[in-house]
């Protein structure tokens, strides 16, 4: 009991300028159509009352603004639950690279656990809303249920996965590759959370996209349109959608 009086005044005091405290428990992960994607997931019916509890507030977060920046300390996690964000580093000349994109159901901040400060920074692509954990509570909660610790610990493990296919789109695929490879992604978590996968809206604009996938914009932007002569996709503007996904498909596996 002591280590949870320790620990609640240094989680309130963070918060309590980030959020309004009337929204303090408002969600609730049992009615969460994402939770089955979120840190929860794995935890059952019955413990789920006292897993719930990790989730401190949400907190809607507008269009360009960031949760968190690189060097920030590290004290929460933050469960996407509705909206889009990137993360991305600065290099030592100042130019941006993307490292990721997030949607519903997917966690933030997973990179300042090991060192205690953030990486990166959380910037949103349109207006959101996150479920702020409060690290500790997440630490102190699933040392009390083994379902919740096994479930934080495949998440990193997803998240090391992750960080290994980012290594390998980088590193070994040709520039069509790298574009079929984001376009069958996203379709693919669209689809977990009940979207088409076929038709979706891109929050990220081609020159982030680029970024992301170590090409230059006007790669990007040339390999849109070839894919677009080539009957796989429709494109207007940031609207796209897939109409060929084995040729997608069939472009990944001639590089394999």
């Amino acid at each position: 009991m002591q280590a949870v009086v320790q620990l609640k005044p240094r989680v309130k005091e963070h918060f309590v300028n980030n959020v309004d405290p009337s929204r303090k428990y408002e969600v609730g992960c049992a009615s969460c159509n994402l939770r089955e994607l979120c840190l929860t997931g794995g935890v059952c019916d019955e413990d789920l009352e006292r897993a719930q509890n990790i989730v401190y507030a949400r907190r809607r977060v507008r269009r360009g603004e960031t949760i968190f920046a690189s060097g920030d300390e590290f004290k929460s996690l933050y469960a996407v639950r509705s909206g889009f964000f990137k993360t991305s580093v600065v290099d030592d000349e100042g130019r941006e690279q993307v490292t990721g994109f997030f949607m519903g159901g997917e966690l933030l901040g997973l990179d300042g656990i090991g060192t205690g400060s953030h990486n990166g920074t959380a910037t949103a692509l349109e207006d959101s809303e996150v479920c702020v954990m409060p690290y500790a509570l997440v630490e102190e909660t699933a040392r009390e249920l083994p379902s919740l610790q096994r479930h934080l610990h495949s998440v990193l493990a997803r998240e090391i996965v992750r960080d290994h296919g980012v290594m390998m789109l980088l590193g070994s695929m040709r520039a069509e590759e790298r574009l079929a490879a984001f376009l069958t992604n996203l379709s693919k978590r669209f689809t977990r959370r009940g979207f088409s996968a076929s038709e979706f809206h891109l929050r990220m604009t081609r020159e982030e996209i680029g970024s992301y996938l170590g090409l230059k914009l006007e790669t990007v932007s040339r390999l849109f349109s070839q894919f677009q002569k080539d009957g796989l996709i429709d494109v207007e503007q940031k609207h796209v959608r897939i109409k060929d996904a084995n040729g997608l498909g069939q472009i990944l596996a001639s590089g394999k």
